[in-house]
This record gives structure tokens, C-alpha cells and sequence, in this order.
């Protein structure tokens, strides 16, 4: 550890560099203002630098603590003479990535089963068991016995509906004994991306109005950066247990569900072309819900991929040309979910082309026709005598 009187000195020697290397590159920054970018970050690398050399270099066993109590023949007669810890490690730095990756999953899969893809194999297993599918031995019929027997071993829909209550405060059901929902989430999840949206529009504007391209940008790295840690933190606290299994077993059930969807049997029950379609013809003939197919996965790829940035340390950097080019690749994901996110608060989703399956008895119809409601059935003709 360093002397604090060495310690004090290096900040007031760092300050003084600063503001002499300003005064003498005066013109120059007014001309070039990521010069002083520049500066500051070269002074912070050789500061960080220098911290790393001396860590752990001439740490007594103590601390200190004896020398500043003055105990032993050695120990300092000033104050400046003792020893100063310069920090410990910050607490953005100690996140791992581990749980932020399994809550981006999580969100991905949640999104699903709000879709409906769960419940869309469910009636479809309903529909084979009862023997109204008119398929016996092909891919689709194997693939429901197959998952259906999968499903015994997995976790259940109350289980995952405590998982998504409990990390993202969505449904309503109960998180379960000893657990609280997350209803913080969806807020700063919210305003994190509105940040980044938000950041990147600046920034389109200011490249159009700057009268010198390399002039920093109007967006704001600190909001960003905030509002990017909030969000991580909140997800770190709230993703502990077994989310992370829970997420790997249920993301191998939804890709197995797709494979069922997309056998050529079960197709050609529904006359889909593909696993979306017949979502949305088994929703809309047996639930009688059009869904927004389209936009949910959408929001559901986007949001996975705006949480997985947060996974990595690209929200701690401070050079704004870094800062930029790291937050570019969650730029236009952010844009999509906002605008998924508007569209399905301005629309309905259309319904597929296809009248809706009633159960009961059927309809009336129409009334009966005049001509064979008469008695002789004979078509009345033209008069031919008077």
C-alpha cells in the first residue's frame, strides 16, 4: 500500500499535469475536442497502471494498523508516513456473467409462452390422445408420444411461471414458498432500452448538424451507463436458483415443440407451411386468439440479445468512441422492441384466413327454399288461355 503522503501528492501532481497540459494545448482542444478525451484517458491508463504495479507490494500483515497506532520501534512519527489503501474493487466489476445469460434465455422463453407455443403442442397431444388427428405412425404422431413422455421429466408450466414471476415480475401467479416477485424489471428494462434508443437518435442528429464530424456526439454515455447497471444489478439479485437449469430444460423443450410443428403430418392436418402457421391455426381454431406471431418473436430475439450485452463488461467503458461502437450492436434492437412494443398497443393481430372450429351442435342454416317447400313441387307455369 501506498504512504499517504505519496498518495495525496499523486492526485495533486495528476491535477496539476491536467491543467498545464490544457493551458498549454489551449488552441488545439478548441479545435479538436477529443483531445481532451484523449488526455484524460491516457493520464486514467497509466494511473490504473501504476495502481496494478503496487498492489500487494509492501502490504504488512496488519494492514497498517499498528504503524498508525504507533506501536514498534519502526513505526512512523508522522501521519503522512503511514499507509493508505487506495479502494477495493468495484462492485460493477464483480458481476459475473453466469445469471445475466440465463435471464436473457429466460425473457426468450418467457415471450414463447406468452405466445402460446406450450400450449399449442398441449391441445395438440389433447387432439392425439382422443384420436381426432387423423395421423397414427408418422413424425408428428412419434414426436407428441415423445414429448409427452419428456414432459413428466421436466419442469412444469407452474414451475416456469414461478421462474418468470419471481425474475421478471410477469404473470400472476405465486412465486412460490420464501420467494418475491421482480415487478422492478420490466420499468428499468424499459428504460434502459428507451436509453439506448434514445442515445443513438442524438447522435443521428448530431452527425447531421456538426459542423466537424470528430466533435463529440449529443448522447449522453453516463445515462446510458446507468441505466445499464441498474438493470444488471436488478437481474443479478433476482436470477438465483434454479433458473439456470430451468432455462437450459425449457429451451430444449421449445426447440423439440418447433420439430413436432414442423412434421410434414401435423401439417397437412392444418394445411401450414411451417411451425409458425400452425401456431397461429391452432390458437385461432381452438382458442380463438389471433396472436402477434411476428412482432413477439421479434421482441422476443431483441430483448435476449439486449440482456446478453449487459452480460459483458461493455457498459463499464468510458472511451466514447469504445462506448459507441460496442453500444452499436444493440442500437437497432432497442429501436425494434420499442416499435414491437408501440405496434401491439396501436393494432389486433389478424386472424389466419380460416372460420373457427365451434363445438356443440351444429348451426341451423338457412330457412328452406320456397320451391321445394310446396306440397306439389310442381314450378309454376305461364298462363296460356286468357
Amino acid at each position: 500500500m501506498p504512504k499517504t503522503r505519496d498518495y495525496d501528492q499523486r492526485n495533486d501532481r495528476v491535477a496539476s499535469l491536467l491543467q498545464n497540459t490544457i493551458e498549454q494545448l489551449g488552441p488545439e482542444l478548441a479545435a479538436n475536442p477529443q483531445m481532451a478525451e484523449v488526455l484524460n484517458r491516457m493520464v486514467d491508463d497509466q494511473l490504473r497502471k501504476f495502481d496494478a504495479s503496487q498492489n500487494g507490494k509492501g502490504m504488512p500483515a496488519d494492514g497498517g494498523l499498528s504503524d498508525l497506532i504507533g506501536l514498534g520501534k519502526d513505526s512512523p512519527k508522522e501521519l503522512g508516513d503511514t499507509q493508505v489503501s487506495s479502494g477495493v474493487v468495484d462492485y460493477d466489476d464483480t458481476v459475473t456473467s453466469d445469471r445475466i445469460l440465463a435471464t436473457a434465455d429466460l425473457y426468450y422463453l418467457y415471450i414463447h409462452e406468452r405466445l402460446g407455443v406450450f400450449r399449442v403442442i398441449n391441445k395438440l397431444q389433447e387432439l392425439f390422445r382422443a384420436g381426432t388427428l387423423r395421423i397414427s405412425s408418422g413424425e408428428g404422431a412419434y414426436g407428441l408420444y415423445r414429448f409427452d413422455k419428456h414432459n413428466i421429466l421436466r419442469y412444469h408450466q407452474r414451475d416456469r411461471m414461478q421462474a418468470y414471476r419471481r425474475v421478471f415480475g410477469y404473470t400472476t401467479v405465486n412465486p412460490g414458498a420464501g420467494a418475491r416477485p421482480n415487478p422492478q424489471f420490466h420499468g428499468l428494462f424499459s428504460h434502459f432500452i428507451g436509453e439506448v434508443a434514445k442515445y443513438w437518435r442524438d447522435k443521428r442528429i448530431s452527425d447531421v448538424i456538426r459542423e466537424r464530424a470528430n466533435d463529440p456526439t449529443f448522447g449522453s454515455m453516463a445515462i446510458v451507463r446507468r441505466a445499464g447497471l441498474d438493470l444488471r444489478n436488478n437481474m443479478k439479485n433476482a436470477s438465483y436458483g434454479y433458473i439456470n437449469v430451468l432455462r437450459v430444460e425449457t429451451s430444449q423443450a421449445l426447440a423439440e415443440a418447433f420439430k413436432v410443428l414442423e412434421s410434414q403430418d401435423l401439417k397437412a392436418q392444418f394445411g401450414a407451411d411451417n411451425a409458425w402457421e400452425m401456431i397461429e391455426l391452432v390458437l385461432w381454431q381452438y382458442f380463438h386468439e389471433p396472436v402477434h406471431a411476428s412482432t413477439l418473436n421479434r421482441m422476443a430475439v431483441s430483448g435476449r440479445e439486449i440482456i446478453r450485452w449487459l452480460a459483458e463488461p461493455f457498459v463499464l467503458q468510458k472511451n466514447r468512441t469504445d462506448f459507441e461502437t460496442l453500444l452499436y450492436r444493440i442500437a437497432e434492437y432497442s429501436e425494434e422492441w420499442l416499435s414491437s412494443t408501440e405496434g401491439m398497443q396501436m393494432n389486433r393481430p389478424t386472424p389466419p384466413p380460416r372460420q373457427v372450429y365451434m363445438q356443440g351442435p351444429p348451426p341451423s342454416g338457412a330457412g328452406r327454399d320456397p320451391v321445394f317447400g310446396r306440397s306439389n313441387g310442381i314450378m309454376p307455369s305461364q298462363r296460356v288461355v286468357g
